[in-house]
Parts: structure tokens; C-alpha cells; sequence
């Protein structure tokens, strides 16, 4: 089984668009002013709502949408590409939140416009759990 789609929720949806495509490099797929935005990214999709309007909604095509607080999603990149994708943030003037190695793993945090935490790591820091 994987991961076809993630959701995060953002309070401004222009700023949370031009960070994905801009700085993460996601395309545009869809958008409904004001509510959603879904990127394409090369194995998934990633959602971003407007909880405002999604938590709200009474009867919308699916089910309503919406959480309180910093979501998580962890970005998988390649094993020796850490300091490229490190420089890269750096080049875009997204602050580091902290580097924290699991083992011989690194992993790279940092946030979005939204204030949710995000992250850059190998496969391997889940081992076998991923069939590592």
C-alpha cells in the first residue's frame, strides 16, 4: 500500500501555492478559490485546504476537511543529496528548523508559510519498516 494524497491546511492558499511550486518544485492541478489548492508532485498528490472553509462544510462533495495546528509531512529525497537539498532551502530563504540525525540518517527540518512542519529524509531512515 502507498500513499496516494496527503492534506495539509493553510490559512493563506496563494502564499502555501507559491511555496510548493516555487521552492518544492509541485505543480498546479487544481484549484477552488479560497478553499483548495491540490499539487501534483511525481508519485502523489499533495492537498492543501483552507480549513476555514473545509471544516465548515455541511454538504460538500466529501467529507468535511479541517484541523487545528502544524501538520507534519516528510519529503522522501535520494541518499547523498541531504547538502544539496539543505543548500536549496538555503537558496530559497527557508530557514532550517533543526537537522537531527536517526543513526546514520539525516534528517531536515523545516517549515512552510502555514507554519506546518516539514521534512526532507532517505527511505532508509524507516529500514526494513520500508523494505530497506
Amino acid at each position: 500500500m502507498k500513499i496516494l494524497e496527503t492534506c495539509l491546511y493553510v490559512d493563506d492558499l496563494d502564499k502555501a501555492t507559491e511555496f510548493y511550486t516555487s521552492v518544492l518544485g509541485f505543480s498546479l492541478y487544481s484549484r477552488e478559490e479560497n478553499r483548495h489548492v491540490f499539487l501534483a508532485g511525481e508519485d502523489g498528490m499533495l492537498l492543501l485546504f483552507n480549513p476555514a472553509i473545509t471544516a465548515n462544510e455541511v454538504d460538500g462533495m466529501v467529507p468535511r476537511h479541517g484541523a487545528v495546528g502544524a501538520g507534519h509531512v516528510c519529503f522522501q529525497i535520494e541518499p547523498g543529496e541531504e547538502e544539496t537539498y539543505e543548500q536549496h532551502l538555503l537558496n530559497h530563504n527557508v530557514e532550517i528548523e533543526k537537522k537531527v540525525h536517526f543513526g546514520p540518517h539525516l534528517s531536515i527540518y523545516f517549515r512552510d508559510p502555514a507554519g506546518n512542519s516539514l521534512e526532507f529524509a532517505t527511505r532508509k531512515l524507516w529500514g526494513k519498516a520500508l523494505n530497506d
